[in-house]
């Protein structure tokens, strides 16, 4: 198969962080390839497992691969197809949560995705002032509130009489009057 025919998937929610040590596993070990295919959706030819790997096999210059290296979810349904993407990776890998945040959270739970540990959200252009109740909150999120200047930063610090630019969400709350 031509690697030009297959896409990656634009909403998969796996970040692609430094591909080096999977180049190199591709380049020492290519039998993995048939082991462990690319997944595609033959409508779309979007990967919906191997986003990564299409991507180090282009970047070792592959042009074409076997067609047992690749293999077509032509079986699955829309659901599951989507299902296939977070449920490849569960236990590795890093999340694009500002791309997850589109998906179905209840189906993410229910796949094995732990929701627990997010961070590095970004929650949108929420000012302090706007935010009325907060009715429960989980201590393991994180979450990121973007200052437009160093003087708007300086006087979130002081008015929650914090002195670094890092706190927990639950002494934030306290601090804010949340």
């Amino acid at each position: 198969m031509k690697l030009s025919e297959l896409k990656l998937n634009p909403n998969n929610p796996q970040k692609f962080d430094d591909l080096t040590s999977l180049e190199n596993s591709i380049k020492n070990f290519p039998k993995m390839m048939k082991l462990r295919p690319i997944i595609y959706d033959p409508e779309t030819r979007h990967v919906l497992g191997g986003n990564k790997r299409l991507l180090c096999l282009q970047n070792l210059g592959y042009k074409e691969i076997p067609d047992d290296w690749v293999k077509s979810a032509d079986e699955l349904t829309e659901d599951e197809k989507k299902r296939f993407v977070i449920q490849d990776n569960i236990q590795i890998g890093k999340w694009d949560f500002y791309l997850l945040d589109n998906w179905d959270s209840n189906k993410l739970v229910e796949w094995g995705l732990d929701l627990s540990d997010i961070s590095g959200i970004d929650y949108g252009n929420k000012n302090i002032n706007d935010i009325e109740e907060v009715s429960s909150f989980n201590e393991s999120v994180n979450f990121v509130i973007k200052c437009d200047s160093i003087e708007q930063l300086e006087q979130l610090q002081k008015k929650i009489n914090i002195s670094g630019k890092q706190i927990s969400y639950k002494d934030f709350l306290i601090k804010a009057g949340l």
